[in-house]
This record gives C-alpha cells, sequence and structure tokens, in this order.
C-alpha cells in the first residue's frame, strides 16, 4: 500500500498545511511594480529570527552549502586562514568546503559527541599575536551528533585576546528552533536553510552578515559570481533579485514566518526543548546512549541515538520505514550502523514524537534490542504531562 512515511529526520521537516497551500500559487512576475509588498518585509522579518537590529539577510536560490560558500567567499581573500572545529559530519564538510576553496584551515578534531572546543579555541586566539586568522567558524548545531555548541562562548572567546576575527555559524539546523542571538553574540555571519526550523522544503539558503562582514567584502578579492553580495544588496534594497528567485518558496517563507511570529520565538525554542527533553527521557528509559556526550551539549532539534552493540541501526532504520513507515535519519559515515536520529525540529508536538518513540521501540526491538515495549513511550508522556513550564503547541 501507498503510503506517506512519518517523518522524523532533522530535515527537509514537516511543512505545515498553511505553508503548503501558501505554496501553491500560479507563477508570478518576480519583476512587477508590487513584488517588492512581498520581498521587503521578509527581510525586515528575517532579521528578527536572527535577532539583529543591524545584520543585513540575504535569501540564495540554494541550500545551506550555498550560504557557506556565500559567507566565505564575500568576506575573505584566498589564502586566508581560518580556524574550524570538525566534531560531526556537517561541521567536516564545511572544514572540507574552506580546503577546496584554497583557505588556509586550521582544524581542531573534536570527539564526535562534544561541541567547540570554547577554550581551546580561546588558548589559539590569544597565541595569534599577529592575527594571521580571519575567520572563526562554528556549527551551532551539529545535525549528524545531536550536539549543540557555545555560540556565545565563542564571541568571548574571541574578545578575551581582542582578535578582529570574523565569527561565522552555521545555524542550519538550529535557526528558529534554537535560541540564537546574532547582534548579542556578536556573530558576522549566519547560514540557514529554509527545510528545518523554517519548516519550508529545501531550496533557499537564508543568511545574515554584520557590518563587519560587509566592511570585510569590501576588500575581498575572491572570485564569485552567483553568491556576490554586491549584485544582491543593488537588486534587494528595491525589492528584487539579480536573478529569477523562487517565488513560491518565498511564499511560503512569508507563511512560516507568520507561524513563528504567532506562536512567538521564545515559545518557539521552549517548545523545541520541551519535546527534546521528552525523547532524552524515552532514550534514557531503553537504557541507551545519545551521541552527545553530556547535557551541555544536548541538542533540542535531533538526537542521535547509540544503539547497543550487537545491533544494526541500519537494520532499525529500515525496519522503522518498511513495516512501520516512518523515517529516522541516519548515522553518517563513521556512525552508520552505530546509531539512528530522531529529528524533533519545526513543526512537532508531544502526539507526533509520542508515535515517532513507539515506532523506535518496535523497530529495535525487531532488530533484537533488549528493551522493554512502552518503557520510552512512558517516559516521554511523564516527562510531558509533568513539564507545565510550556504549553506545546503544533506550529
Amino acid at each position: 500500500m501507498n503510503h506517506h512515511p512519518g517523518l522524523f529526520i532533522p530535515g527537509p521537516t514537516n511543512v505545515p498545511d498553511t505553508v503548503r497551500r501558501a505554496m501553491s500559487v500560479p507563477q508570478e512576475d518576480m519583476r512587477s511594480h508590487d513584488f517588492p509588498k512581498l520581498t521587503l518585509p521578509l527581510f525586515a522579518d528575517l532579521k528578527k529570527v536572527f535577532q539583529t537590529q543591524k545584520g543585513q539577510p540575504f535569501i540564495y536560490p540554494s541550500t545551506g552549502t550555498g550560504g557557506w560558500e556565500a559567507v566565505l567567499t564575500n568576506t575573505l581573500n584566498p589564502g586566508d586562514k581560518v580556524l574550524i572545529s570538525t566534531f560531526g559530519q556537517f561541521s567536516v564538510l564545511w572544514a572540507d568546503m574552506c580546503q577546496r576553496l584554497g583557505f588556509t584551515v586550521q582544524i581542531v578534531d573534536v570527539e564526535w559527541g562534544k561541541g567547540v572546543p570554547v577554550e581551546t579555541f580561546a588558548d589559539i586566539l590569544a597565541a595569534d599575536r599577529a592575527h594571521e586568522i580571519k575567520a572563526v567558524l562554528g556549527t551551532h548545531n551539529e545535525t549528524a551528533t545531536g550536539v549543540t555548541s557555545d555560540v556565545a562562548g565563542m564571541r568571548k572567546a574571541l574578545d578575551a585576546s581582542d582578535h578582529p576575527a570574523l565569527l561565522f555559524i552555521d545555524g542550519v539546523s538550529s535557526i528558529a528552533s534554537i535560541d540564537f542571538r546574532m547582534d548579542e553574540w556578536g556573530v558576522d555571519g549566519i547560514v540557514a536553510g529554509s527545510q528545518k526550523g523554517f519548516m519550508l522544503p529545501t531550496g533557499l539558503a537564508l543568511i545574515c552578515v554584520s557590518e563587519k562582514a560587509l566592511e570585510a567584502h569590501k576588500s575581498s578579492r575572491f572570485p564569485r559570481c552567483f553568491f556576490s553580495f554586491e549584485d544582491m544588496q543593488r537588486t534587494n534594497k528595491d525589492g528584487y533579485f539579480p536573478y529569477t528567485p523562487a517565488t513560491p518558496l518565498l511564499r511560503g517563507l512569508r507563511a512560516s514566518l507568520d507561524l513563528l511570529f504567532e506562536e512567538g520565538l521564545e515559545n518557539v525554542f521552549a517548545r523545541h526543548h520541551h519535546i527534546a527533553s521528552g525523547v532524552r527521557a524515552a532514550v534514557s528509559a531503553w537504557g541507551l546512549d545519545l551521541m552527545a556526550r553530556e547535557p551541555k551539549w544536548h541538542s533540542d532539534t535531533v538526537s542521535a541515538v547509540c544503539v547497543p552493540a550487537d545491533v544494526d541501526a541500519v537494520k532499525v532504520l529500515r525496519r522503522a520505514y518498511d513495516r512501520y513507515g516512518v523515517s529516522f535519519g541516519s548515522g553518517l559515515t563513521r556512525l552508520s550502523g552505530k546509531v539512528f536520529r530522531i529529528g524533533h525540529i519545526g513543526a512537532t508536538n508531544e502526539m507526533m514524537l509520542l508515535g515517532a518513540l513507539s515506532v523506535a521501540e518496535m523497530a529495535l526491538v525487531d532488530c533484537g534490542a533488549k528493551i522493554a515495549l512502552g518503557s520510552g513511550v512512558a517516559a516521554a508522556q511523564s516527562r510531558y504531562c509533568t513539564d507545565q513550564t510550556v504549553l506545546a503547541k503544533a506550529a
């Protein structure tokens, strides 16, 4: 029987009906005189999501990976030195991009399951008296391992040695789901994607850069065309784009921003934490571990669950999908077969996650895990019932 699988991967996420309907529109003239009535408020409202007064947002028809490239190539120069830590597949990929683009990359390799090593960064930056490091890169939420890092701590590491390097953050699986404060934390470039907390299909790279980054852009000699800030700035100021934008996605973005603001960003963050706490309670009740090594690293958007040594996570994923019609995230690269990931990001509530947890239990048991059916669900239910600090509501 054909069926639409329950989607509990950490992106693309579930698209609410109101957002889907907003995108189901005829094609329109992106150069019409009234098109800016749609676009200019989008730019203004993205600043609210990034929590910035002076930052400048850009919307590219791309993915988060394109957003990485846009931030790097518009602000730095070939051969510039950048500092980055790798502790999961997506931070590894960002470091790989830096190397392929010709930057001098200083990598601090960290055990997967931990986050950005703020203290190590502070030492490296203090020792860089010649200020050779031009940018510090951090992955706010490492989707592969379910780890959230301390962005404010990264800013403190820079400030402690009065280092002028730019601070760039990958917020693809955190923005619009986990608290992020661009201005307060002194972030110079933030990258997000439409398919995560914004509850849209893949296709938009949503970024925002600081005044400092725009000043650095003036002296950037990096070759670029599609991702050029100057082309965007020239047309965006009037509500247009230098090339054909993804107009249905922009209509969807309008609807998703309306949902976020209707709920209230603080409530959105609280809901994600609430839902995630139930998932963490379930994993604990199963007697299993998260990839995140300590509670301070726990992600509120994705939980990477370590399966028992005698269980193959690939089989658990296949069983959940084929038998029960539910998709969980796979373990990436070195984690293949060792973990599966439960995405709890975007338009999610308790009812949805209780269903997902029940399927995860059944798939685990079917694949040989010695856990009691109902144990994780009961633990999550208890958590959801006793946590009266938030009234979760579907987005």
